[in-house]
């Protein structure tokens, strides 16, 4: 059991790890299972971060906390964000050309521009939440943004044929998945405070954002559930440093 978290280690974090060997595509689909300990485990980390840099100003345990964050995860959904972003408003409303822009490595304006925003709206509201205490959000985020992950995976089609992705949905587990995901979310809502709201926060994120982006492009792909895991984790800061 242990190869399959060290996949999903590997894949959402720059935490170095060494497999034994190339993974069959059953234990591909397997570490989606281990995408929600994965975020835990970032979140924790982020919490350790706090605890080394209390004795500094909210502002610069911040910036500390929300560098770490992206260097620990290699900022891979930053980029499927800028991509998606650059589509998004580039693509006009077709399919084709939406995707065709998703697939070029370069990031255009807006994507630049959305990452900017985004990364603030994350700094502001950890500088609010640390103001205030509410340390529980530093695991709720990574934590939730990771059980959403795979479950777009598990409910949505996937549009881009080959590639990882692909071989993570033909080969993902989906009942236990959908068991392992549905667990998660119940725990979640008993563990740390204000767990309902960043709970109710990240459904109505991840009810929105799949709804466009089946009508754009009639399911997701690897840079949109990159997408969703940044939007999520914005959208989860910055309601709990509403109520803080």
């Amino acid at each position: 059991m242990m190869l399959p978290f060290l996949i999903a280690l590997q894949f959402l974090t720059r935490i170095p790890v060494r497999l034994p060997g190339m993974p069959r595509p059953e234990q591909m689909g397997q570490s989606l299972l281990w995408y929600p300990a994965v975020g835990l485990l970032i979140g924790m980390l982020l919490w350790s971060i706090r605890e080394l840099v209390e004795a500094s100003s909210f502002l610069l345990q911040a910036a500390l906390i929300l560098a770490a964050w992206v260097l620990v995860t290699g900022a891979l959904h930053l980029d499927g964000l800028a991509d998606t972003a650059d589509a998004w408003v580039g693509g006009f409303g077709d399919r084709e050309r939406t995707l065709a822009i998703m697939k070029d490595p370069r990031s255009g304006p807006v994507g630049v521009v959305t990452i900017v925003v985004v990364l603030l709206l994350k700094f502001a509201a950890l500088t609010a939440l640390l103001e205030s205490g509410q340390l529980g959000a530093l695991v709720l985020a990574p934590w939730l943004a990771r059980i959403a992950l795979p479950a777009i995976l598990l409910s949505t089609r996937y549009v881009r044929a080959g590639g990882l992705g692909q071989t993570l949905v033909d080969h993902m587990p989906r009942w236990r998945l959908g068991i392992t995901l549905s667990a998660y979310g119940f725990v979640a809502l008993f563990v740390l405070p204000g767990a309902l709201s960043a709970v109710i926060c990240a459904a109505l994120i991840f009810w929105t954002l799949r709804r466009q982006f089946k009508r754009r492009l009639g399911g997701i792909t690897g840079d949109t559930a990159g997408t969703l895991v940044e939007l999520t984790e914005c959208a989860i800061l910055v309601t709990l440093a509403l109520h803080a």
